[in-house]
Formats: C-alpha cells, structure tokens, sequence
C-alpha cells in the first residue's frame, strides 16, 4: 500500500491552484521543482554538475545562468537584475525541474537520486525533499511510535487492573484489531503519512474501554454463575454488547464526521479510524472471551492491588461538593469559549521538521543567500502583446516579498524576436497556450504575509490577465487555509449534531444529550484554550481532528456514568443516592479508559519529531485527561441540578412504564397458569 506524503493533494480538485498544477505537468512536461544551492564551485564545475541533473531520470530541465549567458563571461560583467537572480558571493542558484507532480514517485525518486550527485558544499530543497525527509522520518519513527503507545498502555493498564495478566490479553486483542485494520487499508490504495503514524495508536487508546467493559461484566457474572465460565462469559458478551456498541457508535460518529471535510484528508483518517474502531468491537466479543476464559485461572493468580484503590471518599467528596465543580465550570466557561476560538492555527508543514534534515539545511541555504525559502509559478495566455507581458512581469516583481519573477521576458527581454531564443529556455517556459515565469518570495508558507501577498499577486493576475494562474505550494496553501476554516466548522457541526442524534436515540432524551455534550464541549473547549493561553500555535490538522475525536471517543465516559445513574433512578434511589452510587461504579472505568487514552498518545507526543504527528498526539493525550476530569466533576452536578428536567424530557427515564408491562406480562402469565390448572 502507498503512503501519499503530500498534504496539498488533498485539496479539492476544483481550485484553480489545483487545475493549474495539473495544466503545469500536462503542457510543460513539469510539475515539481528543487532548488539547488552551489557555493564555492567555479562555474565550468557547477556547469558539470548541471548536466549530471539533467541525466537522471524524470529531471526534464535544470534552468541556471548558462541558459541565458555565456559562461565565460565574468559574474561581474552580467547585468545586475539577473546576476541578483543566479549569484550571492561565492553561491550560485540552479532550478531543477521535475516531470511529475511534487508527491509523485517519480518525483521523490529523482530527487533522492540527485542527490548522489550533490558532493560537499551543494544543497537541495523544495517540496520533493522535504516529502522525501518526511518519508525517512515517519518510517524511522513509526515503530517506535506503536512500541512506545504499547509500553506506556501496558504499564498504565498493570496499575490500575487487579490482574498482571489482564493488560497482556488487553494488548493481543487490539492488537489482532490493529492488524486487520491496517491490513484492510489496502483497499483504499493509498494512505496520508498521518494516517498511518497515528491510525494504531488512536485505535489504542479509543478501543481499550470496550475490553474493560467487558472483563468488568465477566466478573460480576462469575458471582452469579460459580464454578460455569463459559456461561459467564456469554451473559457477559451479552450485557456488555450494547454498551460497547452504544460507546462504539458515538466514536465512529466521531470519526465519520471528519468525512464531511472538503480537504480530503479527514475522509482519509476518517474511514480508516471507523473501520478500525469496528474492528475492535469484532474482536472484543470474539478473541478477548476466549483468551480471558484461555488464561482464567493465570488471571485470578496473578491478581493485585490496584493504583486506584478504595476511591469511595474521594467519589464521596466530589458528589458531595458538587456546587463548587459547578461554579468553577461556570466561570471557566467564557475563557475556555475564547481561547478555543482564537487559537493560532499554522500551515507550513516543512518548518516545523528537524533542522538538520536535509531539506531543511537546503532551505536555510535558499533563504540565506538568496532571500527566498518558496517558489511559485504563474501561467499567462502566451499571445499577450510583448507589452502586455513586460507590464505583468514588472507588476509581480514590484509586489512586497517578491524576490524575483524569472520567465522569457525577464531572461532575454521582450526586443528578442522568438526564434532567437534558445529552443531548450522556450520550451522550457512556453506551451502551445501558456507561457510561464518562476516566482521567488521571501515569506513563510501559511504565513500571513504569505496570504496576503498571494491576495495581491491575484489581483495583479486577474486585472492584466483573467486567465492567467497563479500556482505552487503558497497559493495552494492559501487555498488550504480557507478550505479548512470552512471545514472546521462543517466537520464541528456534523459531529455535533450526529453524536446528538445517537444520544437522542439510546436514552429517547432531549436534555440529556444536550448535557452530555455540553460537558464534553467545554472539556475540548479547555483543551484549545490551553494552546491559545500557552501562546502555542496549533497544525491546522489537529484543531479539526480534535473536536470530533475528544467528543466521540470520550463522551463515552459521560454515557457510562448517565446509564448508571439511570439504572439507579430507576431502582427506586432517589437523585443523591443515584448519584453518588453511579459515580462510585463508574469512575474507577473511567480514570482507566482516560489514562490508558493518555498514555497511548501522551508518549507518541514527547517522542515525535514531526510536528504535525506531536501536536495531534499532545491534543488528545491533554483532551482524554481533561474529560475525564470534567466528566468526574461536572457531570454530577449537572444530573443534580437537572435531574427533574431530565425526568420529564426522557421517555420512561424511571422505567415506571417499562415496570408496568413487565408486571401485566406476568399478570397475564399467572393468569393462564391458573386458568390451565
């Protein structure tokens, strides 16, 4: 299975940026480009170097200072506009062109081979090494990624169950459910590098509450039938299939939501998330019984005290004092609101990697000596009037940050009639209808300088030229900043409303969905905030993933504890007492299912070196931690407080009705008997 490195292909295939790349491979045989820094090199060996590039495989051109000049002609001589385009001291720029798009493999291929070619004092960047360093990096790490999430698990889950064997069999279940899912991945063809670093450990830690629900029931059954496991374990896959898939549901929602995102990458992690938290409720009822009743007798030996203990003061205290949970929910509230709204989101995926990387030694280079980390490519109709063309060359040059604009007018001048012009630089830079220039700025990509520049080179484009494109990584980063603004509030609502429906549906309740997902709202609203107090900026990924993963995976522990509490109203316990007796029982489950979810992703976080994989480890690690704090705290006093509303918008939510016909049943039933004897 292919994994696909490149973020920007996940754009919608209607955008200009997008169409234009593709006219960009179609018309001029090129899609990618490096950027190639030679420092020291006199210019008959930089001149070899050239020709080496251009001998490998899928490189269709190498555009440099001979292409234009002489090189027997002194650098000093060369006139300055365009000895500032190639030259800076001992360094010299060439541009390598590539045949096929930036995450091809094609692509990645020939940039790996040219540099072999690169000796001491030669560097690369652009798009295809930094794609190519990605790569390195996430296979390097990955394994280290699952052993760490594995570890971690393991040493939280031997603390907090009673058994030093339970956490094993925890481990091999979802393991067996990690196997599948990744193995069914193949059929999608081609998977995102974030999906596949983060796929395994998000099964991990989304899944693990499913296998503690079920060892939780197998017990209880075990008191009702001594000495008969397997009758046990059958009432316990029975009483706990609906609530695995009650909480399994809400998660999938979760994950489903993402799909709604026009940037296709959520669709991507969305589909393969939802498969795999399936397959961990398949193996759930189906490899986790026999291997608890396989190890039975191993598991009752090697029991222990847990971490946890004795928590009944501690539930006491906090149902106890639930007035004060309350009013720090309420004055929290407004600037949680405010931080998760005005959290900064950054988009430039390469300047958060490792600085000696290779790439990133390149584009330190690029920048450094030539003031321009980013190239861009505009496409204009190739039959403007000469004028006409000097004019919207000048304007893009004039435009702040612009470094320089090379193309055919700015190369040879517009006096030179076309068939004097070099075959090799016109091919280069002409189709049957486009003609082309290269772009240099000196702004971050993602940057707001960046963004607006790429306003104004818009503008320029549109009043000289309407047909005219600006394309390459900014301007499609720009469009990816608008797309995912508008995606993360489309993907916000769709879970929102979805995990509501499902709500509405398992406790036939208006208010009490509208609770649940308030408390866990303001748990995810606590989370960003922290980001945006900590002045931390946030990858763009991550603010999407993260409101319908934190919401689907862990309103789970919000309908644990409401079921319970249900159950207790209904057997006759007035609210306190519900209260107090669901929160005993739940909230040992839910500390464990909350640091197994940290300790799955908190470690991934502190390792990773690619930012993108830390930021959305160090989301969910916090976000898990931080609902199960306000579950354990805030949820009680909200069924305190609206325990009569809930009462009277939840259809039989004392189960009186449900008694009633339970009790004509058996009326009915007697009444036969009688009647027959």
């Amino acid at each position: 299975m292919k994994t696909n490195y490149d973020l920007l292909t996940y754009l919608p295939k209607d955008l200009d940026t997008v169409k234009g790349q593709d006219i960009v491979v179609d018309q001029f045989g090129m899609g990618a480009f490096s950027m190639v820094v030679v420092e020291n090199k006199a210019l008959k060996d930089t001149a070899q170097l050239e020709k080496d590039i251009e001998a490998i495989d899928h490189v269709s051109n190498v555009l440099w200072y001979d292409d234009v000049a002489d090189i027997n002609l002194p650098i000093d001589m060369i006139p300055e506009d365009l000895r500032k385009k190639f030259f800076n001291g001992d360094a010299t720029l060439m541009l390598v062109l590539l045949d096929n798009t930036s995450s091809s493999d094609t692509s990645l291929a020939a940039e790996r081979q040219i540099r072999t070619v690169l000796d001491q004092d030669c560097y690369i960047s652009g798009i295809p090494s930094v794609m190519n360093d990605i790569q390195d990096l996430t296979e390097q790490e990955l394994p280290i990624y699952v052993s760490i999430a594995v570890i971690l698990s393991l040493i939280a889950m031997l603390l907090l169950t009673d058994s030093f064997v339970v956490p094993f069999l925890f481990l091999i279940d979802i393991g067996y459910a990690v196997l599948y899912n990744m193995g069914t991945n193949q059929m999608f063809g081609k998977i995102s590098y974030i999906t596949k670093a983060i796929a395994a450990i998000l099964q991990l830690g989304v899944t693990m509450d499913y296998s503690i629900f079920l060892l939780g029931s197998y017990r209880e059954n075990k008191e009702r039938f001594p000495g008969d496991n397997n009758r046990a374990m059958g009432h316990a896959i029975a009483n706990t299939f609906k609530s695995i898939i009650g909480s399994s549901v809400t998660t999938i929602a979760g994950f489903i939501a993402l799909c709604f995102m026009s940037f296709t990458l959520g669709f991507d992690l969305g589909l393969v998330m939802a498969k795999g938290v399936l397959f961990g409720v398949v193996t759930c009822i189906t490899v986790l019984p026999s291997l608890v009743l396989l190890f039975d007798k191993p598991i009752m030996a090697t029991t222990h005290r847990t971490l946890l203990g004795h928590i009944d003061k501690a539930s006491d205290f906090i149902t106890k004092h639930y007035p004060i949970w309350l009013i720090i929910f309420a004055i929290m509230f407004v600037p949680a609101l405010y931080g998760n709204n005005n959290v900064t989101n950054y988009y430039d995926m390469s300047s958060s990697l490792p600085k000696n990387l290779t790439s990133m030694i390149g584009n330190s280079k690029v920048s450094d000596d030539f003031g321009s980390s980013t190239i861009d490519m505009v496409l204009y109709d190739k039959n403007l009037p000469a004028k006409t063309k000097k004019e919207l060359v000048n304007s893009l040059s004039d435009v702040e940050g612009v470094n320089y604009c090379i193309g055919l007018e700015s190369v040879v001048g517009t006096s030179i009639p076309d068939e004097m012009i070099p075959s090799d630089v016109r091919e280069m830079l002409q189709s049957d209808e486009y003609e082309m220039c290269f772009l240099g700025t000196d702004y971050y990509v993602g940057s707001d300088e960046s963004n607006k520049q790429t306003g104004e080179l818009k503008t320029i484009l549109e009043k000289i030229d309407p047909k005219a494109m600006l394309v390459g990584e900014a301007p499609m980063t720009t469009d990816l900043v608008d797309v995912t603004n508008t995606d993360f509030i489309n993907v916000n609502a769709a879970s929102i409303i979805i995990i509501f429906v499902i709500l509405l549906l398992i406790f036939k309740s208006i208010t009490i969905p509208i609770i649940l997902e308030a408390v866990i709202e303001f748990a995810i609203f606590v989370n960003m905030s922290v980001a945006y107090y900590s002045h931390t900026p946030v990858v763009f990924v991550a603010s999407i993933v993260l409101g319908c993963v934190q919401l689907g995976s862990t309103v789970d522990y919000a309908v644990l504890m409401t079921s319970r509490f249900q159950k207790e109203r209904q057997r006759g316990h007035d609210k306190k007492e519900a209260i107090q007796i669901a929160h005993r029982a739940c909230m040992p489950s839910i500390i464990t299912s909350g640091i197994s979810f940290f300790a799955a992703t908190f470690g991934v976080a502190v390792y990773s070196d690619i930012d993108i994989i830390k930021s959305i480890c160090t989301m969910l690690a916090r976000g898990a931690l931080i609902s199960t704090v306000v579950v354990i705290f805030v949820l009680p006093g909200m069924f305190m407080i609206f325990d009569w509303v809930i009462e009277h918008t939840t259809y039989d939510f004392l189960g009186t009705k449900a008694e009633a016909r339970k009790q004509k049943i058996a009326e009915k039933i007697s009444a036969a008997a009688s009647k027959n004897a």
